[in-house]
């Protein structure tokens, strides 16, 4: 007997349409921008360090972990706070949904469990488009010459996935269940001790095995509540930190490839320079020069 199925049309809350430009940059402390306005909306987040916006004169202060919207048509400026260099995601993106206008004047803090889809994607971006290195006069995107599979539709996906947990956020923390905010705080509270632990040992060797006696808990759960609070794993996200204070050190001293190596105890100069190409996509040296040509 041939049954009959009900198929459910989707609605869709939120549609992003077009993804027009995908930055991460590392500014320097006096950076400024000359300021656009354009038919897009614009989503800028503080992933390092405060920056200062404007949007249609107004300033506004972004401190780490905070975003912030431009609407289409709205002037804006970004400019860095003149004492620290900031680190700053920026994606501007197409959306006719109505919904999107929740987010007009929004300025929201971005909880630890979100910012995963932040670097998710900044990472799909690298192996999707040929993005060259900080320049904010970026008008398109090349794809690669052989880019990731899915990559173009992953980043929408991702994109999608924050804007509706951002509005969720916003719109039910008085409803939130107390039992899972408890044990969603625990679980980051074991990440965010993994993260102390990584700093305080960035100069150093740290093992999997020394986090665990350090906290008294198993490799696979230390893994697994890491992994789903950051969207890393523990080593590279202890890799990425020496690399990220290796930055500095390239930009502000005049302290040689092996000085630096040995610093953050890589165990060859050549590991580290490697190891740098792989995360950053230019050699130490390639990133020092790019740096002083800016002083």
């Amino acid at each position: 007997m041939k049954q009959n199925y009900y198929k459910h049309k989707i609605e869709n809350l939120l549609l992003v349409s077009k993804i027009v430009t995908i930055h991460y940059f590392e500014f320097d402390k006096n950076f400024a921008s000359k300021g656009e306005s354009h038919d897009f909306w614009e989503l800028v987040y503080a992933d390092k360090e405060s920056i200062v916006c404007t949007a249609n004169g107004k300033e506004i202060i972004l401190n780490e972990g905070e975003l912030l919207f431009h609407k289409p048509n709205e002037f804006h400026t970004l400019s860095a706070n003149e004492k620290k260099a900031p680190n700053v995601f920026i994606i501007s993106f197409v959306c006719k949904s109505e919904a999107i206008r929740f987010f007009e004047e929004k300025k929201l803090n971005l909880d630890k469990d979100l910012r995963k889809f932040v670097y998710m994607i900044i990472e799909e971006s690298k192996k999707t488009f040929d993005l060259p290195y900080s320049n904010p006069d970026l008008k398109r995107m090349e794809l690669r010459e052989r880019p990731t599979l899915g990559g173009q539709q992953l980043i929408k996906n991702l994109l999608e996935i924050l804007l509706i947990n951002l509005m969720r956020n916003e719109t039910e923390k008085e409803n939130s269940n107390e039992t899972f905010l408890f044990k969603e705080d625990f679980d980051g509270q074991i990440t965010k001790r993994i993260i102390e632990i990584l700093n305080e040992n960035v100069k150093g060797n740290l093992s999997i095995k020394d986090l665990c006696e350090k906290l008294n808990y198993n490799r696979s759960y230390l893994f697994r509540q890491f992994k789903a609070t950051t969207g890393k794993t523990i080593m590279a996200y202890f890799t990425n930190l020496k690399i990220d204070r290796a930055k500095k050190l390239l930009r502000k001293t005049d302290m040689t490839v092996t000085q630096i190596s040995e610093e953050f105890a890589f165990d060859s100069p050549n590991y580290f320079s490697k190891t740098f190409k792989k995360t950053t996509g230019y050699t130490p040296l390639q990133y020092k020069k790019i740096h002083q040509n800016k002083n």
